[in-house]
């Protein structure tokens, strides 16, 4: 047995408020539409991760979801044009990523992620 794909869902009663984050910012796109739940999704392989945390790392808050990105710059462009607020970083971490937090319309936090190392 193999674990394919690991999801998160996000409580709201307005599934259409995620578009103009998660593709505005991340350029996802919506893989399902069912009107109650809207997935969003890119067509990049991705590994099968999941995480549990008792902080988020340099004291920080323990993120509701973690994206890892191939450009941070162009995504903290994207947040300053879309008036996204950074609320923490941008900072290279001591085990080797460049982050920052965002916090997405259902007031999520999102740590948005590259590797340097």
């Amino acid at each position: 047995m193999k674990v394919k794909r690991i999801l998160t869902n996000i409580k709201t009663d307005e599934p259409s408020q995620a578009g103009q984050f998660y593709e505005t910012i991340f350029g996802m796109s919506v893989v399902m539409d069912q009107g109650w739940i809207m997935t969003y999704g890119s067509e990049e392989r991705m590994d099968v991760q999941i995480s549990f945390a008792s902080e988020g790392g340099s004291g920080t808050l323990v993120p509701d979801i973690s994206i890892e990105v191939d450009d941070l710059e162009e995504v903290l462009q994207r947040c300053a044009s879309a008036g996204i607020e950074i609320v923490y970083g941008p900072v290279e971490e001591p085990w080797g990523v460049k982050r920052f937090y965002v916090r997405d319309p259902f007031g999520k936090l999102v740590n948005v992620l590259v590797h340097i190392v």
